[in-house]
């Protein structure tokens, strides 16, 4: 996961964590955490961009609409980046 933005590494985990991970589904997701509007030529590119490199898998749900899932890997980078980050921030601050 080293290899993947910022930007990157929130597509990966907002669709890990939504019940019903769909293009617009993980746009108002993110616009919501990021207080600003995520544009489609911003967002498509980075989620093909993940399935690509094997993180998620892209499925149509009809012809408008893409399903987005997480691979086994895309778990297992998620899990590490997590196990990464927690050596080095202090919860009993």
């Amino acid at each position: 996961m080293y290899d993947l933005t910022g930007f990157q590494r929130d597509l990966l985990c907002v669709v890990a964590g939504l019940e019903d991970p769909h293009g617009l589904a993980i746009k108002d997701e993110l616009e919501d955490y990021y207080e600003k509007e995520i544009h489609h030529g911003r967002l498509y590119p980075n989620l093909d961009t993940l399935v690509e490199k094997g993180l998620i898998e892209k499925s149509q749900r009809d012809r408008r609409t893409n399903e987005y899932t997480t691979t086994r890997r895309g778990t297992r980078e998620i899990d590490a980046r997590v196990e990464w980050e927690a050596q080095y921030i202090d919860r009993d601050s």
